[in-house]
């Protein structure tokens, strides 16, 4: 399962810089408001640069934009509490100097839901 989360984040992380498709892209302070589509016009990934760097929360989606994983990112560095939903499962990866530092898996009906 290791293997897949790690597997995962890796291709979060490429997708940002493999996409063919020109990304919107609106200053936001000293931030880069970064926005990537799929061709069906539906956010595919979005979040910040700062310095050219990834920085704060990147969020991918998938065609039918549906939440697929969020991300945390620190002048260019994953950091803190990463998440993926795959199926009826969510992973959780912690992150610590750009390493994983832990990976916890909960099954989607043992998730508690607030209305």
């Amino acid at each position: 399962m290791k293997k897949y989360i790690i597997l995962s984040a890796i291709l979060f992380t490429g997708i940002t810089f493999a996409q063919e498709n020109n990304p919107k892209l609106e200053a936001v302070g000293e931030l880069v408001k970064t926005t990537y589509y799929f061709e069906n016009g539906k956010v595919q990934q979005e979040g910040f640069f700062k310095n050219g760097k990834l920085d704060g929360v990147w969020t991918s989606y998938d065609a039918n934009g549906n939440k697929l994983a969020v991300a945390n990112y620190d002048n260019g560095e994953k950091t803190g509490k990463w998440f993926f939903l795959t199926g009826t499962n969510l992973n959780e990866v912690d992150y610590s100097n750009s390493n994983i530092a832990s990976v916890k898996t909960w099954k989607k009906d043992a998730l508690v839901t607030r209305d």
